[in-house]
Order: structure tokens, then C-alpha cells, then sequence
């Protein structure tokens, strides 16, 4: 497997949407790279964000349900994951995402949801968390 791009937004300390495009020609053409950073800044969450679009789970947190979630960033409505990779297969997506309420900070949290599909075949999108475990 190889991992393309990976995308999330409010995930443990880092509010707002990020993204790694992993087929920039600065990260692909090295043949190595290192993630580094002090304290806080978000090396973990990295891993988190790809366990989460992967497998709806992470390995250092509990749990994440309709009633906890200690990945969402605090104060925030909603939070997601999304990887890009290929295969031999072909290209897929995965994505997992989880709302409050409303998407409000204050509302109550909603059921975690996934996604998986094979790029170049959008009838191939499956939903559901069990489905796409």
C-alpha cells in the first residue's frame, strides 16, 4: 500500500483542516523523509488521522463512539479523516468522520460514520462503519 494524501481537520491539538500530499515531488522524490517536532505539534496526530481513515480507531485512544471522543479538538462541532492510497488494486479513499449536534461545539456527539471507495470506480462507495471495518 501507498499512502498518497492524507487529509483531516480537528483532530487532538490541530483545529482546522490540514493535508499531506505525499506524491509532491519534494516528499516522493527524497525516497526518505522524517516527521519531527517539538512537543505538541502534531507528529502523533499524524498517525492518528491515518488510523482513524483506515480503521475508525486509534491505538493510543480509548474509544471513540457516540458518546466519547478524545480525538475531536475541543470546542469544535465536528471532526474527520481521509486517506487516498493505492494498490495493486488501484486507487482507493477511506474516510472517517464524526459530528456534534447541529455542528455545534456545545451539542451532543452523533455516531461516527466511514467511508470507502475505489477512485476510479464511484459505484464501488460502501457506508457504514461495519461495512467499511
Amino acid at each position: 500500500m501507498r499512502i498518497e494524501k492524507l487529509r483531516f481537520c480537528n483532530l487532538n491539538s490541530l483545529k482546522g483542516e490540514w493535508g499531506i500530499d505525499f506524491t509532491d515531488p519534494s516528499l516522493a522524490d527524497s525516497g526518505l523523509f522524517l516527521i519531527t517536532g517539538p512537543t505538541g505539534a502534531g507528529k502523533t496526530t499524524l498517525l492518528d488521522a491515518l488510523c482513524l481513515a483506515l480503521y475508525g480507531r486509534t491505538p493510543r485512544l480509548d474509544k471513540i463512539s457516540e458518546t466519547t471522543n478524545e480525538a475531536m479538538t475541543r470546542r469544535t462541532g465536528f471532526c474527520f479523516a481521509e486517506v487516498l492510497f493505492s494498490t495493486d488494486e488501484g486507487r482507493f479513499r477511506s474516510l472517517w468522520y464524526q459530528h456534534r449536534s447541529r455542528q455545534s461545539p456545545s451539542g451532543a456527539l452523533q455516531q461516527p460514520r466511514m467511508e470507502f471507495e475505489k477512485c476510479d470506480d464511484k459505484e464501488s462507495l460502501i457506508t457504514g462503519t461495519s461495512k467499511v471495518k
